[in-house]
């Protein structure tokens, strides 16, 4: 707490204490490092500054304020959440740790920190920075892996809670972030050294233990960039599957389009826990006729390289579009 008291991070959510501000700052963090998140963070709250401008506005635009943060599912889950307050709580955040809970998309850990930051709860925000610094700390081996990690780490992080939890959970998130590192600990600066057997053992790179590993899965995508003179067709995908809501190119033709084709372009791109080949086909469609009944026969939007600034597309397919539709 001394440390945090000289080193916490001068960072714009840290001057609140408005449970709406810190929930968004928890989310969009959550797959993003601050520096790079920091802009749509700032530019998100000044577009949704409560939950009711949030909760009223369309899915859409939501998603495209989220534009360049990824997990889009995460966008689309901050709205239905805040339209939960809005129905269930009368638009006023929930205080309790169990009523955090229940909003969509908002876990343990975001529920934790929340309450305690917002609230004065007394419970730890158990994450990856909870994990690593208590197990190099104690120099403990439960495998962070497991299903019973974060009742375990929980149950010894109240163990050592001080009377400002919100402060507490704070401190470890910079200490994990900035000293106690996955990688290149800078042990040197840690103002837990003396008291931490990892350390003084050694051991740093033994802990946290973690056994399983994530298996990939391999997927192949096929889309048609169908266009013509300048405009281009897309379509909104699902929210079964990944890319939930965002806008896509044609994955499937009514029409024989091969005599149109110009080229094809396969590009590789990682999600979380997939790989995806993308398959993408060159259709450039010269004849009005032609263009006018795939139009009729499908549902698609047309759009240009300027509209398509207005729509939330997959990081490999905008960087499709920039690059083939120059200005």
């Amino acid at each position: 707490m001394n440390w945090y008291e000289k080193n916490a991070r001068d960072l714009p959510f840290r001057q609140t204490k408005d449970p709406y501000k810190i929930w968004i700052c928890e989310i969009v963090f959550q797959q993003t490092r601050i520096n790079q998140g920091l802009n749509h963070y700032n530019n998100f709250i000044k577009r949704f500054p409560d939950v009711k401008t949030l909760a009223t506005a369309e899915e859409n635009e939501v998603l495209l304020y989220w534009k360049g943060l990824g997990y889009y599912s995460r966008a689309i889950n901050i709205h239905k959440a805040a339209q939960q307050i809005m129905n269930d709580y009368k638009g006023v955040f929930p205080s309790h740790y169990e009523d955090i809970l229940t909003l969509k998309g908002i876990g343990k850990y975001t529920a934790a920190a929340i309450a305690s930051i917002c609230f004065n709860g007394k419970i730890p925000a158990v994450d990856g920075n909870f994990y690593r610094v208590l197990s190099r700390v104690f120099a403990d081996d439960f495998d962070i892996s497991g299903s019973k990690a974060f009742t375990y780490f929980s149950e010894l992080a109240h163990l050592i809670l001080p009377d400002n939890v919100g402060d507490f959970n704070q401190a470890m998130m910079d200490l994990g972030s900035e000293i106690c590192k996955p990688k290149n600990p800078v042990c040197i600066e840690c103002p837990l050294q003396e008291d931490c057997l990892a350390f003084s053992t050694n051991k740093i790179s033994d802990f946290p233990v973690k056994t399983k590993k994530v298996k990939m899965e391999n997927l192949d995508l096929k889309y048609y960039f169908v266009h013509r003179k300048g405009q281009f067709l897309i379509q909104q995908r699902k929210d079964d599957f990944i890319w939930k809501k965002l806008f896509e190119f044609p994955i499937s033709i009514s029409i024989d389009l091969e005599p149109f084709v110009k080229g094809v372009k396969v590009i590789n791109h990682k999600l979380t826990h997939k790989n995806l080949q993308i398959e993408i086909a060159d259709v450039e469609v010269n004849s009005e006729i032609v263009w006018n009944n795939l139009i009729r026969e499908n549902k698609y939007i047309i759009t240009d390289r300027e509209g398509s600034h207005e729509k939330s597309f997959p990081k490999p397919l905008e960087s499709y579009i920039q690059n083939t539709l120059k200005d």
